[in-house]
């Protein structure tokens, strides 16, 4: 019999999840999660401040239809979950109790958790096939003829819920309701039609994601133990990057052949070697009559030393946050403002504003735009009014160490993306409307390797004439916190309003109740 649960966010937002007695609590938050475009893994499910189980379903859950769950963000810190696999026969002969078993973080998924007890890290030194098993079969499904590899899939029983797919085995222990405590997996082998050579292919495709998460990880924690290193050689610069990429151990990784990067290294030397060709020419011997004069950046800021931004050690007087009685006053004139009905423009004033606006941009004569790139590192070019994306795009490739690698412009605070077209309809000034100082945010494309990504992004010669940005230091001044006061001033009223002596106007005689 089908019902519902009512699953009410932290900012008070609901949402119906329609359950059937076999509905996992897990599937729940999912669904909820979905519908409140949130994820999924930063939130647990509570009742009646009760934190509910998650991997067990609904008819065992006591929970009741139309119960109202409430959503609680969950710990950052992955806890550990104890997992025992139960080993089928007969490779359970040569384990004690036919059981493996160690402890897991929750946010490892059910593959890398299979993956850590077959590599015999978790089976006490003994390497167990499970994922990558193939049995021998005949073509004609007779004794003779041509035989063939088939992949034995992996089948999981955790509580009563099989997973065999591996769609299933892309999910983590949290996202099949285990966050903590023991968890028993039966485990069992179900022979496919597919080859083992089909599904090894697969497998590279549904977890390659995944590794790369895992290598990018590693490489991070790589880089961040490594002592920071003194300004390079150009001429050196190139065989340096060859040799930082750390080696990756192979003991956690599938058995599917990997992704090749070996057109790498041969950019890095080229980019080497355009950095010893722009090195012999300085910018001082440049002539300024040369295109490519106009390619070099106006300036060139490094990247910032401190972790924390300048922003953020500035001392801050609480006070600054505290409304006054000028904020209050402006707030309610713009309310004000807001509810009064106003005229549509005319054609005729539409004309003028447009005009106008055109006007405005065409006074613009120069804009100097300011590109951050990745590393932190940003340069300024100054740009007139033929300049087009095309030549902001040129002019970073100038710059940059990995010229061949794709990436887009973006302009911080909204989702213009400057395009690499050299047509008018792409003008720097008319089409984007830029004036004054702009920031342009570079952003590198998906295809780019996560190694190419690491690199210093400038040249080794435009990195040596990079300056410390300096952050102004901003004066005190005393500021009249009260504001001018609220309440309109009353005039006092005259004396004797009344009728009274020294009034100036007497009563009338019919207002008069009589005569003591």
């Amino acid at each position: 019999m089908a019902s519902h649960v009512v699953v009410i966010a932290t900012d008070l937002r609901r949402t119906t999840v329609k359950v059937n007695p076999g509905t996992y609590l897990s599937d729940v938050l999912q669904e909820a999660c979905k519908k409140l475009n949130l994820d999924s893994d930063k939130y647990l499910i509570k009742h009646k401040q009760k934190q509910v189980d998650l991997s067990v379903p609904f008819r065992t859950s006591g929970l009741i239809a139309g119960a109202k769950l409430e959503l609680v963000q969950k710990s950052k810190t992955p806890s550990a979950v104890q997992i025992a696999l139960q080993i089928p026969q007969p490779e359970a002969k040569e384990i004690p109790g036919g059981r493996l078993i160690k402890k897991f973080p929750s946010d490892l998924s059910i593959w890398q958790v299979l993956r850590q007890f077959e590599s015999g890290e978790a089976s006490a030194g003994k390497n167990i096939n499970i994922t990558a098993r193939g049995v021998a079969q005949t073509v004609d499904s007779k004794s003779s003829g041509a035989g063939q590899l088939y992949y034995e899939t992996p089948v999981l029983n955790i509580m009563g819920r099989e997973l065999g797919s591996f769609a299933d085995f892309q999910k983590t222990l949290s996202q099949l309701g285990h966050n903590s405590g023991n968890v028993l997996i039966r485990l069992t082998f179900r022979r496919t039609d597919q080859t083992l050579y089909e599904a090894m292919e697969q497998i590279s495709v549904f977890f390659k994601e995944e590794e790369k998460k895992k290598e990018d990880e590693k490489k991070e924690s790589a880089v961040s133990n490594a002592p920071e290193d003194k300004p390079k050689d150009p001429a050196t610069d190139g065989d340096v990057l060859m040799t930082e990429a750390p080696i990756e151990p192979a003991s956690n990784t599938t058995e599917a052949p990997q992704e090749d990067h070996s057109p790498a290294p041969q950019v890095v030397q080229d980019s080497a070697a355009s950095q010893q060709s722009d090195a012999q020419q300085t910018p001082n011997e440049i002539n300024n009559s040369d295109p490519q004069s106009r390619l070099q950046p106006v300036n060139v800021f490094l990247a910032p030393t401190n972790s924390t931004p300048a922003a953020a050690l500035v001392p801050v007087d609480d006070r600054d946050f505290t409304p006054t009685v000028a904020h209050a006053q402006l707030h309610q004139a713009r309310l004000l403002e807001s509810s009064r009905n106003k005229r549509l423009l005319s054609d005729k004033e539409i004309e003028e504003k447009e005009a106008a606006e055109q006007a405005k941009i065409a006074a613009v004569k120069s804009v100097l735009i300011k590109v951050r790139f990745p590393d932190n590192t940003s340069s300024d070019w100054e740009v007139g009014p033929s300049d087009t994306g095309a030549f902001l795009y040129q002019a970073v490739r100038h710059v940059m160490a990995s010229n061949d690698y794709p990436f887009h412009l973006v302009i911080p605070g909204s989702k213009t993306v400057i395009k690499d077209d050299d047509t008018p309809k792409h003008s720097l000034i008319r089409a984007y409307k830029l004036s004054g100082r702009v920031l342009v945010s570079l952003v590198w494309n998906d295809g780019v390797p996560p190694e190419v990504r690491k690199r210093p992004f400038l040249k080794a010669n435009f990195a040596q004439q990079g300056q410390t940005i300096k952050v102004p230091e901003i004066p005190t001044v005393e500021d009249d916190r009260d504001g001018p006061s609220a309440a309109p001033q009353t005039q006092k009223p005259p004396a004797n309003r009344d009728g009274g002596e020294g009034s100036g106007k007497k009563m009338p005689k019919w207002f008069k109740l009589g005569k003591k």
